[in-house]
């Protein structure tokens, strides 16, 4: 059954992806994250239709990467350049479609209409604009200000006045954002892998062609594919000689979402190896620091848009939100009420503290072994704790460790946990990024169930002992 031990053709993985992306693209049409003008009840039999589409769709998209990791493992791996033009090829038909599993493009040119409007991103959620672009904002974010850094904003700005036109040529504009993030992603993604002793093709594979890159940074159009650009292009400075180089694109990146903030720290253990003495650890580190603040302050002055953004970091940790520490929180929380404590209410707070609390010791921790672990791989593994540990949980925020654990992590346990991890992950959202019913929830396994039998039916077939093995009929 699906032909394990059969040599891996490539050319079929690349379309088996394509029809995977296109029938995924297709249920979107129906069952996405589409403007609220256009968007069906999901008790609609067209948008009950789409979400069958998109989960067989889905499925099959993640079987191709799979089965393509098996031909990168393989005697003969595909060069990087084979693997760039199936990235093409899948990534095409999710251009075209509607935004996908989230509806954060909509906050996103909103935000960027309201830097336009000169009304404070950091004070007021896009519910103060109003208007069209403020109605197509998930409800929970839209009375939240902008967690995001003056870099993104500014890119967001130029997007919301294609907006102007209309909603789709306003997400149009922000899939290029995203796409000039990906593009910077693959492009240093190799070099990246090459200084760190990883094979490109295996890197690319793990790193791009990675299913949550496809569905949430081209489909979702998410700022996370900018962030994660910048910081790998910081990183190969960084180990090419250039630390101070090195530093403003991490503080760019930085600027896009914080989280790249931990990149100074790569930076900074680089830098140190060009000075000698005891005192050389201090050194970079006040080096590389003020590098970026110097950075943030130049870039902040150009944008005009101020430092309301540290005050707002907290704003994807909502009351309704789902992570690691939120769910012990609420579990703790209800045992607590069970026996009539009156600390139920501080259950999901502490829960969230303690959580900040292991991921400060965890990275702590990784910093201390970067010697052994090199250190990208330790910002890599700091960044996946920051993903398991923090407040806020999004399926997208797992590329923040995978993009550079697909290019630093030995073979090994660790590659194999975050393939399988991604293709988890992949499966965890609606297309339309809304809660699912039970309805909903029945329609996605029924269109899941059908790609696997479409699967297993497609390598029977494929496979010549089964083919010989059917009994002939006499003629």
């Amino acid at each position: 059954m699906l032909a394990l031990n059969a040599d891996v053709n490539p050319d079929r993985c690349r379309v088996l992806g394509l029809v995977g992306s296109v029938a995924l693209m297709g249920g979107g049409l129906t069952a996405g994250a589409l403007p609220v003008r256009e968007a069906l009840l999901p008790s609609s039999g067209r948008a009950a239709l789409g979400v069958v589409c998109a989960y067989f769709g889905l499925v099959l998209l993640v079987a191709a990467w799979w089965w393509l990791g098996r031909a990168v493992r393989g005697p003969r791996p595909p060069a990087p350049r084979e693997l760039l033009l199936t990235l093409g090829t899948w990534a095409a038909p999710l251009l075209l479609g509607p935004p996908l599993f989230s509806r954060d493009v909509y906050s996103y040119l909103a935000q960027g209409a309201m830097v336009d409007a000169r009304i404070d991103v950091y004070a007021y959620g896009p519910s103060h604009l109003g208007g069209p672009l403020a109605t197509e904002v998930a409800p929970v974010w839209r009375h939240t200000p902008a967690p995001y850094g003056p870099v993104f904003l500014a890119l967001a700005s130029k997007a919301a006045y294609l907006a102007r036109i209309d909603t789709p040529t306003g997400i149009l504009g922000m899939r290029l954002v995203a796409l000039l993030g990906v593009g910077l992603m693959i492009a240093f993604l190799p070099r990246l892998a090459r200084r760190c002793g990883v094979e490109p093709s295996a890197a690319l594979w793990l790193g791009a062609l990675n299913p949550l890159v496809l569905l949430h940074l081209v489909a979702g159009a998410h700022n996370d594919a900018l962030m994660l650009g910048l910081l790998g292009a910081g990183l190969v400075a960084a180990l090419g000689g250039w630390p101070a180089r090195a530093a403003v694109l991490v503080a760019l990146a930085a600027l896009v979402k914080a989280p790249a903030a931990l990149g100074l720290l790569a930076v900074a253990g680089l830098w140190s190896a060009r000075f000698t003495g005891r005192a050389r650890t201090v050194r970079a580190a006040a080096l590389t620091w003020a590098v970026a603040l110097a950075t943030t302050a130049l870039v902040t002055a150009a944008t005009g848009t101020g430092y309301g953004w540290l005050g707002t970091l907290s704003t994807p940790v909502s009351p309704d939100n789902w992570s690691l520490t939120s769910g012990l929180g609420r579990l703790s929380g209800a045992l607590l009420e069970s026996v009539g404590s009156g600390l139920a209410d501080l259950a999901v707070p502490v829960w969230r503290w303690f959580g900040l609390a292991a991921t400060a010791v965890a990275v702590a921790v990784l910093w201390l072994r970067r010697v052994r672990l090199g250190p990208v791989y330790a910002l890599a593994l700091s960044l996946l704790a920051v993903f398991a540990l923090g407040p806020a949980f999004r399926p997208w925020y797992a590329l923040w460790g995978l993009f550079l654990i697909a290019a630093a992590a030995p073979d090994g346990r660790v590659r194999r946990w975050a393939a399988a991890g991604s293709g988890i992950l992949a499966l965890g959202l609606l297309p339309s990024g809304s809660p699912p019913d039970g309805m909903q929830l029945t329609l996605a396994v029924g269109g899941g169930a059908l790609a696997l039998l479409a699967l297993w039916w497609m390598f029977e077939m494929s496979d010549p002992s089964a083919v010989a093995a059917r009994p002939r009929t006499a003629s």
